[in-house]
């Protein structure tokens, strides 16, 4: 059932004042990390639900996807995918997802295999049975990520269910609901490594006679990163150059998190002239030669909560949509590589 969102428009930002003798790079993080008032009531009854979209992987699975459309007749700033971590679904996220709808963005939330609306319709056809989330094991989570198969992308033999989202983007993009050139991935806990995965495949993609069939994400997030678990861990991405150096990614962690600043350091070697890191009590970080915020190609932002992925991006206190809609800005002025 579609359901049509209303929403009033977000009230504007209000004027901050600061102290005269704030330094000019503290600016440039209140630029970066700015803490707008909050918008709209979100809707309810019927316009809670959003869409309930229904798709298929390659091996046979029916997914459960929800489309949070941008109200009215307004233009998408971007269309965001974003992936729960594991024992979460779309209503973990919603929050966030009802966040960054109201700051223009469309939103794909699927239910990974096993969660939510997708358990019981996507067992692991290896196995023919239901499992629950604590019973996948590496197959199952590499094949969430999996986009390769064949020369043309539309007619990959292995698709898994961030390709489908990606598919059902695409479809949508012909129409021009949607633009699948201003694609976003949002990633949170473990399912931030497997969006991670995704997104180095996105990005190897060979393009065709008729033009690119990837490098379609041009930013890429993670909130409370897991590096290893399962049998998946970020060193696989973290061996594309796409996600090494090309593709804009942000960093967003609670104090207690140890995974997100580990990563956070791999990103400042290998970009080590356009990083840019903020953590609670301390002067914001850059290299020297880093001018503007928005120069730089991985942000780092360390909230002051022991709040972890779906809780950390679901949080109001930590404003974590505020945050992505900044990030997203900066990363979509970039040109497309």
């Amino acid at each position: 059932m579609v359901s049509t969102i209303r929403l009033s428009p977000p009230h504007p930002r209000r004027t901050r004042r600061w102290p005269a003798m704030i330094c000019t790079v503290l600016c440039m993080v209140i630029g970066l990390f700015a803490r707008l008032p909050a918008a709209a009531d979100p809707p309810t009854g019927a316009d809670a639900a959003g869409e309930e979209l229904r798709l298929e992987t390659s091996d046979g699975l029916r997914i459960a996807a929800w489309y949070y459309r941008v109200p009215g007749e307004a233009k998408p700033q971007a269309v965001v995918m974003l992936v729960h971590d594991m024992e979460g679904s779309h209503k973990t996220v919603e929050p966030l997802a009802r966040a960054l709808q109201r700051a223009g963005y469309a939103v794909v939330a699927p239910d990974l295999r096993a969660h939510g609306a997708s358990r019981g319709r996507a067992a692991s056809a290896a196995r023919g049975e239901d499992v629950e989330p604590r019973m996948l094991k590496k197959a199952d989570l590499e094949a969430i990520a999996a986009a390769s198969g064949g020369t043309v992308r539309d007619q990959s033999a292995f698709r898994g269910e961030l390709e489908a989202v990606r598919n059902w983007i695409k479809s949508r993009s012909e129409t021009g609901e949607l633009d699948i050139d201003r694609l976003c991935v949002v990633g949170c806990g473990l399912g931030g490594t497997l969006a991670a995965m995704w997104t180095a495949a996105d990005w190897n993609w060979p393009p065709r006679t008729t033009g690119p069939q990837g490098r379609q994400v041009r930013a890429l997030a993670l909130v409370s990163p897991v590096w290893a678990s399962k049998g998946v861990s970020l060193s696989v991405p973290l061996a594309s150059e796409a996600i090494r150096q090309q593709v804009p990614v942000m960093v967003i962690a609670g104090k207690a998190d140890r995974d997100g600043p580990r990563l956070f350091d791999q990103f400042k070697r290998f970009r080590p002239d356009a990083w840019f890191a903020v953590r609670p009590g301390k002067p914001p970080e850059k290299p020297p030669g880093l001018a503007e915020a928005a120069d730089g190609t991985a942000f780092f932002s360390q909230v002051d909560t022991s709040l972890t992925a779906d809780k950390l991006a679901s949080d109001p206190a930590s404003h974590v949509g505020d945050q992505l809609k900044t990030f997203f800005q900066f990363a979509l002025a970039r040109p497309r590589e």
